[in-house]
């Protein structure tokens, strides 16, 4: 039954094979670039030090194991919506730094980054309280307006509409919306990272 069942990696490998072969470089990407991943999460579980991992790799290895690490390292900045989120930033930031050859411009794009995640974190909060709070307010006249039209009187009844599963789905998409604008630009930031060398 054992030898029915193959990995996806197995089958890829196989069609490969029949069209011709892999070149030298692929071989390499294929066999390196998940090391680097393992190299970077194991990073940022563990605090390990990536210099030390990667001069384990030979030279020609080296370049998949950055760009495996590196990958993962730029889908860890996320925007600081907590102090995890801020630490995990922090450290991610810090193992880019040790991986980029263009230490300039990456610490110029930190920065922006850093601008970005200040925003969030203070203009952003205070947008967010305030989209709260009108959310709310509106959420309780029409909780109000739809109850005056089914019993026809106006009731004083406090009603606590943050607990209304409506209230929350929508507090939901409005918060996303109002990140959207934050991620957008995040992930520019991403990109250009991801393209330095």
């Amino acid at each position: 039954m054992s030898d029915i069942i193959k990995s996806a990696r197995e089958i890829a490998l196989e069609k490969i094979e029949k069209l011709g072969g892999a070149s030298e470089d692929e071989k390499l990407r294929w066999k390196y670039v998940p090391e680097g991943e393992k190299i970077a999460a194991r990073y940022l579980r563990e605090d390990s030090n990536l210099a030390t991992e990667l001069s384990k790799f030979e030279e020609k290895a080296r370049k998949y194991v950055i760009a495996g690490a590196q990958d993962i390292l730029i889908r860890n900045i996320n925007l600081p919506r907590n102090d995890a989120a801020k630490k995990a930033n922090k450290k991610a930031m810090e193992g880019l730094k040790t991986l980029k050859t263009d230490k300039v411009a990456a610490e110029n794009l930190f920065s922006r980054i850093r601008r970005v995640f200040e925003h969030y974190v203070t203009q952003g909060e205070q947008q967010r309280k305030q989209a709260y709070e009108s959310l709310k307010i509106d959420f309780a006249a029409k909780i109000q307006q739809a109850m005056r039209q089914q019993l026809g009187i106006d009731t004083a009844m406090k009603i606590d509409v943050e607990r209304q599963p409506q209230f929350q789905e929508e507090w939901r998409r409005l918060q996303a919306q109002l990140d959207l604008q934050y991620i957008k630009l995040l992930d520019e930031y991403k990109k250009e990272l991801a393209e330095l060398p």
